[in-house]
């Protein structure tokens, strides 16, 4: 469910109650000592002031509209105020409180076990937070419908007896917590919850029984969990469920044949199982499912996704699976389309013809198949003409590259054609699509020079020509990239309905690519320009393996985003600048195998680079750095006296000792004005790898 939606929600509940903010009469007095007690506790954030004793008036509280002469606090939201601290017993004692919302704060520790005895209270949200340890038990909310304590430090098992005397429940969030073990049967008692998020935590066993029971269910998310065992059939009887995601458990099985029965089911996600079988007849001839998602399982035989049937259908996924056979003809009848992916597969051929018909398509990927005749695909492709993202990588081998001025693709902003083995030369038909914002199209066989014109490319971020043979210069143009000159050029970067991959079998979307000019593994030439310097949102420049020549320019220290340097394996010569020490978050740099000379630069962050980012440069020398242990650690032998302070890189491998370097680049950086970023707040939950 979007954050909208749960937000709509909440304030659907929360408007059922009229208050109003009272200015005129004090608040009681019991109120006023729990609040003055609760704000001791508060370390930052609240700007309530002692000297006002009408505690109505106090940002975030809210108290009743009874007439007599003290007013009751009804309501507590401190929702977003950067508050830190605890959690006082205090407010406890707040006992006619029917709305507290502390969400979205720094609060820390364990949660007072007297807040759930509030008779009064019907919506209680502290997600968001750092919040820890089991939840009290003891529950007394008998007109509680609201519960969010999501994104938070919760542990210990998932009982819903706390919940047994809140027949009123409508929404329930514990996802991401760290809650272990198996769904109580308990949770039967919550026979009116609607909408109930368990996601992201360590929840094992089979699909909870106790939830089958809940036939008022509207949204069911389960998904990243150690859950296991088949999909029960018993999912049948939540006639009501809208949303159901299953995803990132160790369900296995087949699919059950029971979607007939979930007629009002919307949105269905069951990636990355161990699902098989083929796809239930009832799931494909769905007249209610909008978005599906069955990628990462071990599906087979043909997809016979029935558009007829499916006529809200704008989202499908069955990427990493073993279906084969021909792609299907058949989706191209399902005119609500907008997001399809069947990469991944074993399937064959060519693209459909009527794949053209496919006009609200958006992103489509048919990567990692075996399919054929990239002219025709393209040539089929560019009539859907709200295409923004296409992804053909490791079909169409040792095909040409179409160079038809022809083909027209002008909304695309991602296109993805790595690893065919394509010949031919760069695509120029790519001059019309000046939308780009991600290009890849290495591990080919491109040869010819790359064309110049990319300054009109304004959004264009990132781009991967690796591993092709392109010669001749650099095109000064790549260094007049808008999206890599200033922030907030590029357009909002589209957003998939599902991941796509680049190296190493890893999952990404496109908003995680760092901004990128990757050249390496060609047969480039000519100098490296000095107007890379002006690229100061490029994170990644690699020009490995090229036959660059000259000087490294000074200016590249201009591009002060840069993570990654590569320009080994060249015929560069000259010194390494010293300007490239205010590279504050350099991480990676190599200039091995080339011609260089002079001293190793020895303040940045280059006491942090090994050995291997300098070797083959026969003139090239960098300063002894004494290696300083860790902390407890016998002392070292003493050290070798050489000949001369200096070592020839060739000749001996030099070690620095990292925690050395590292406080001295951040004291360098300082220094010199540069201010690192204030980190995100941290996250409570870590996504697992490998689920």
């Amino acid at each position: 469910m979007s954050y909208l939606a749960f937000t709509f929600i909440l304030l659907m509940i929360s408007f059922k109650t009229p208050f109003m903010r009272c200015q005129n009469v004090s608040c009681n007095s019991t109120d006023l000592r729990a609040l003055i007690s609760f704000s001791n506790f508060i370390e930052l954030g609240l700007d309530w002031s002692s000297s006002e004793p009408n505690c109505c008036t106090w940002t975030g509280v809210t108290c009743d509209n009874s007439t007599i002469s003290s007013r009751r606090a009804v309501r507590l939201e401190l929702g977003a105020k950067k508050l830190v601290g605890k959690l006082s017993e205090s407010l406890a004692d707040l006992d006619q409180l029917r709305i507290l919302n502390l969400s979205h704060n720094l609060l820390q520790g364990y949660l007072p076990g007297k807040l759930f005895g509030l008779q009064k209270l019907e919506i209680l949200d502290l997600s968001n937070n750092y919040f820890v340890g089991p939840i009290p038990g003891g529950s007394d909310l008998p007109l509680i419908r609201y519960v969010d304590i999501s994104k938070n430090g919760f542990n210990g098992t998932l009982y819903a007896t706390i919940f047994e005397t809140s027949p009123h429940i409508q929404v329930l969030n514990l996802a991401n917590n760290y809650f272990t073990g198996e769904v109580s049967a308990s949770f039967v008692s919550c026979y009116y919850l609607q909408h109930l998020f368990l996601d992201g935590n360590d929840l094992t066993g089979n699909f909870p029984e106790s939830l089958l029971q809940l036939r008022d269910l509207h949204t069911l998310n389960i998904q990243d969990n150690l859950f296991s065992g088949s999909l029960n059939e018993g999912i049948s009887n939540l006639s009501n469920l809208v949303e159901l995601d299953v995803s990132f458990n160790r369900f296995s099985g087949i699919l059950p044949d029971v979607f007939e029965s979930l007629g009002k089911l919307e949105h269905f996600s069951a990636r990355s199982n161990m699902f098989y079988g083929h796809l239930p007849k009832s799931l494909v001839n769905s007249p209610s499912i909008i978005t599906l998602d069955l990628s990462s399982n071990a599906l087979s035989g043909i997809i016979n996704i029935n558009c007829s049937a499916m006529l809200h259908l704008s989202s499908l996924s069955l990427g990493a699976n073993q279906f084969f056979g021909p792609v299907p003809e058949s989706i191209s009848s399902c005119q609500r389309l907008s997001n399809l992916n069947l990469g991944r597969n074993n399937l064959s051929g060519e693209v459909p013809y009527a794949f053209k018909d496919l006009q609200a398509l958006s992103s489509l990927s048919l990567s990692n198949a075996s399919l054929v005749n990239i002219s025709s695909a393209l040539a089929i492709l560019q009539h859907c003409k709200n295409l923004t993202s296409l992804f053909l990588g490791d079909n169409f081998h040792d095909e040409q590259m179409p160079r038809n001025m022809n083909l027209h693709f002008r909304n695309l902003k991602t296109l993805v054609i790595p690893h065919c083995g394509l010949r031919g030369q760069f695509p120029i038909w790519l001059g019309s699509s000046k939308m780009l914002q991600l290009l890849d199209i290495s591990l080919n066989q491109m040869t010819g020079t790359i064309p110049s014109g990319f300054h009109e490319f304004k959004f264009l971020f990132y781009m991967d020509l690796s591993h092709n043979s392109f010669t001749g210069e650099i095109p000064v143009s790549l260094t007049e990239l808008e999206g890599l000159i200033r922030k907030n050029v590029s357009e909002e970067r589209p957003s998939l309905g599902f991941p796509l991959f680049k190296a190493r079998n890893m999952y990404k979307q496109i908003s995680s690519f760092r901004p990128t000019l990757d050249l390496s593994y060609n047969k480039l030439s000519g100098l490296i320009w000095p107007s890379f310097g002006n690229l100061k949102e490029l994170h990644v420049l690699n020009l490995k393996d090229n036959h660059l020549s000259g000087n490294i320019p000074d200016s590249l220290s201009g591009m002060t985003n840069l993570e990654v340097l590569d320009l080994s394996q060249n015929e560069l010569s000259g010194e390494i600048p010293l300007s490239l020490e205010e590279l504050c978050f350099l991480s990676n740099f190599n200039v091995s195998n080339n011609q260089l000379h002079g001293e190793v630069p020895e303040k940045g962050q280059f006491p942090t680079f090994p050995c291997t980012s300098f070797i083959g440069n026969p003139g090239l020398t960098c300063g002894l750095v004494a290696y300083s242990p860790p902390a407890q650690t016998p002392p070292p032998p003493p050290p070798v006296v050489f000949p001369s302070d200096k070592m020839t890189i060739m000749g001996w491998p030099f070690v620095f000792g990292v925690p050395t370097g590292f406080l001295i680049t951040v004291g360098f950086c300082f220094a010199t004005g540069w201010i690192f970023p204030k980190p995100e707040k941290r996250k409570v939950r870590v996504t697992r790898i490998g689920r």
